[in-house]
């Protein structure tokens, strides 16, 4: 997220092991290893493609496009966000919820992109709109919790501590003025799937005490 890169909650441990999290990367490590293989025409089958999912076909691909990427900075930086957010929500849903809260945000994600451009032929791959949704739980979950953060300025870089309310906050403002920015002229989004991650972090701000299985506060 332009000059910030999060890559730990330093306030704070899981209590155990964040096993769902590591099984979500490894599997969009597997699928996009399956992208590299089958090449575009593997993207093109198993993306999503909003004209057709509005027109009724092939709704699966709202859960394949989930795992799937556009190239090797896209899953890292993926990857490396879901890392950083995900272990202490899982941790506080439990791994079954927190998985069903994954996908239900990818979901909200999916359709709020849909929401916004319904008629588009270009495919839609991430797992950001997911990842937005464990961001949104954690910006309300743990505010206050200071996140190891990669700070880079220009040629330079240091690592620093940032309130997760202050780096999520930011972030969500970058996104939806980069959304509104790219609706007046007329872009779209410019290849990033800007209202999906609107969407996904709204979904997982309101939603993420409902998936509570033991209620924690930042310290």
């Amino acid at each position: 997220m332009g000059g910030m890169i999060p890559l730990s909650d330093a306030s704070r441990e899981p209590a155990s092991f964040p096993a769902m999290t590591t099984a979500i990367i490894v599997a969009n490590a597997v699928v996009f290893v399956m992208e590299l293989i089958g090449g575009d025409a593997f993207v093109t089958h198993w993306a999503e493609i909003p004209a057709t999912i509005t027109a009724g076909h092939r709704w699966v691909t709202i859960l394949t496009a989930m795992f799937m990427h556009a190239g090797w900075m896209h899953i890292i930086g993926n990857m490396v966000f879901l890392w950083a957010f995900g272990p202490e929500i899982e941790d506080s849903m439990g791994p079954l919820k927190y998985l069903v809260f994954y996908l239900l945000s990818g979901l909200a994600a999916s359709l709020a992109q849909l929401a916004l451009m319904p008629h588009s032929t270009v495919p839609n791959l991430g797992a950001s709109g997911a990842i937005a949704g464990v961001m949104g739980a954690f910006l309300v979950t743990f505010p206050q919790d200071k996140i190891r953060t990669v700070l880079l300025l220009g040629w330079f870089s240091r690592i620093t501590f940032i309130p997760a309310a202050l780096l999520i906050g930011l972030w969500f403002v970058i996104q939806l003025f980069s959304q509104v920015g790219a609706v007046a002229s007329a872009q779209g989004g410019g290849g990033v799937a800007y209202a999906a991650h609107v969407g996904g972090c709204i979904f997982g701000a309101v939603t993420a005490r409902l998936f509570e299985t033991s209620r924690s506060t930042s310290e």
